[in-house]
Parts: structure tokens; sequence; C-alpha cells
């Protein structure tokens, strides 16, 4: 148990699996979907902010391009195909139409308390939250699968997985019965 969970609820909460979200069962799955699907309807009085993803980008690469030394490994490219990557990633990841939505940004397992007794999940740690495109948000959770220290991308969701995920998420957001194609148009958004 961390010690958010501690201060929640000592005997019922836990964070979820420290071998990261991969082995969580579909009733936590439903549930984070649903957490997430409420977050995600978050509004900005009315205006809708640009999504943060950008910034932050723009920010790490303004920050770390000089400290990249060329000496230090052949594997890092170079500056100007670091730049060019990004605005390729702009420009492309940009024309998806993922709606922009308040996002937790940092959806790792440690940011997940389930409480049993309950019979929910809630968020926490929300120091990288703020509006973002929905799919980055999804999509970066499902990445969380697959580890922070120890990263292993076999415990990354398989595709019926994620569609089971989106199922739910996309049944909480809309309140109502989706359909394959908007579960499947998801998908493609949050795997870009």
């Amino acid at each position: 148990n961390s010690f958010s969970s501690l201060l929640l609820r000592p005997s019922f909460c836990r964070t979820c699996a420290p071998k990261g979200l991969a082995i969580i069962p579909s009733l936590a799955l439903w549930l984070i979907a649903l957490e997430m699907a409420k977050i995600h309807t978050i509004h900005a009085n009315g205006s809708l902010p640009k999504p943060i993803l950008w910034h932050k980008m723009h920010n790490y690469f303004t920050l770390v391009k000089n400290e990249i030394n060329p000496s230090l490994s052949a594997d890092v490219p170079k500056v100007e195909v670091l730049e060019r990557e990004l605005a390729w990633l702009k420009e492309h990841l940009s024309q998806l139409e993922s709606p922009v939505v308040f996002c937790h940004n940092d959806l790792l397992c440690k940011n997940i308390i389930y409480d049993s007794i309950k019979g929910h999940v809630r968020f926490i740690d929300y120091e990288y939250a703020g509006y973002n495109y929905q799919a980055f948000d999804i999509g970066n959770h499902f990445n969380e699968f697959a580890g922070v220290n120890e990263v292993d991308y076999c415990l990354y969701p398989a595709r019926e997985t994620q569609l089971q995920w989106l199922h739910y998420y996309l049944q909480a957001q809309k309140g109502m019965a989706v359909t394959p194609r908007e579960v499947q148009r998801l998908y493609v958004q949050v795997n870009k």
C-alpha cells in the first residue's frame, strides 16, 4: 500500500499492482475507463484551451537540446533531426481530430487508487493535469501498462483489451450504447 492509499482508507484502498496495469481484472479496467471518462468531461468555463502537449514538448526540447552531447552516444539523433520529428508529429497528430479534454496526463498505476469496498477507483497526483488530446491521455495510460522502472512492452495491452477498454470508456462518456465504428475510430486515434 502506498502512503496515499493509507490516507484515503487504511484497510480497503490500494494502488493497482506494482508490476503495471497489465494484470488488472476486467472490473477494474471498466472502473478506470469510467473514471477517465468523467474527468474528460470537465469543461473550462465555456472555452476550450489548446492542448498542453506541444507546449510541454517545446519546453522539454528547449531544456535538453543544449544538453545533447554528440560524443555521448551515436544513438542520439542530431538536434536538427529531433526538431524535424517534433514538427512532423505536431502536423500529423493535430490532424487526428481527437477532442481536447481535461486530462490527467500521468495515469500510471501508482496514481490509481482502487477501493474494493466502495467498488470504485480514484486518480491522484494531478501535477501534470491539463487540457490535452483525449487520445493522448488514453494512449499514455495504455503505455503505462508496460511499467515505469522496468519497462516490458510485452505487457502493453493487446488490441482486444484496448477495444474493450475503449468501449467501456465511450459508453461511460456518452451514457449510451456505442457502435464498433466509434470504438475503432478512437482505437486508431489512440494508437497513432
